[in-house]
């Protein structure tokens, strides 16, 4: 089996869990640390000439992370893609072990099975906050509905402020964001690489908390060790004087 994944958080997934089998990834797969494949571009705009001369036996691709019009013209090519989109974090463990098993692993991995035990009882704000949750600026977008980060966060004691809004990436302003009456303001440093001196300072005095991107919006190893990163890190905001 060959598989070219472009999408980083499968090509962490398939990298440490089948040693051999990835043959490719994008240039933004930056996990485990030291992989060495062949790069095809990134991941809304893959080299997909590069992609075929590897002759994958599989593409992976996601719905957020890549465009449709990539995988019609890998179809095209005779390529089999295997397009993922988990909303959820149970979707994402199902996901992720049928990923896996049907690229020959034996059984599940250890981090899948530690995975599912941190989530069936992860730790949670007390009580629970109102948060609004930017991943972008300049313009402003927000978490919306039916995201798999929203359900992250909404396990660890988060109400993002726009759960029920009819669109899922949602582009208010920072007026709009600051009448929403957030109680936390959650910054993770991808998409948009928010920091202490990016972000905080556009909501004054309201506690702001800097996340990990990677743990927050990734599945796949990552999903072992989020529930505690993310919960340390929800625990820890920064604030801004008004």
């Amino acid at each position: 089996m060959r598989v070219v994944s472009l999408v980083p958080s499968l090509t962490e997934a398939v990298a440490v869990t089948l040693p051999g089998v990835l043959v490719g990834a994008t240039d933004w797969c930056t996990h485990p640390p030291g992989l060495d494949v062949p790069r095809v571009g990134g991941t809304k705009y893959p080299d997909l000439e590069r992609v075929l001369a590897l002759r994958p036996d599989l593409v992976l691709l996601n719905v957020e992370e890549n465009r449709r019009v990539d995988a019609d013209a890998l179809t095209a090519a005779g390529v089999p893609v295997r397009v993922t989109y988990p909303r959820t974090v149970p979707e994402a463990l199902a996901e992720l072990a049928d990923l896996l098993a049907a690229l020959g692993a034996a059984e599940e991995p250890a981090w899948l099975r530690t995975a599912r035990r941190a989530w069936a009882d992860p730790p949670r704000l007390t009580p629970a906050r109102r948060a609004v949750v930017p991943v972008w600026r300049r313009p402003w977008v927000v978490l919306g509905s039916d995201t798999f980060a929203g359900d992250v966060l909404r396990r660890l004691g988060v109400r993002n402020a726009y759960d029920g809004h009819p669109e899922r990436y949602p582009r208010p302003d920072l007026a709009a964001l600051r009448e929403a009456g957030p109680e936390l303001v959650v910054l993770p440093d991808e998409p948009y690489r928010f920091t202490a001196t990016d972000g905080p300072e556009a909501f004054p005095g309201t506690p702001c908390a800097l996340l990990s991107g990677r743990h927050l919006t990734w599945y796949g190893p990552s999903l072992a060790e989020a529930p505690a990163v993310l919960a340390d890190q929800l625990a820890r905001p920064v604030t801004r004087p008004a």
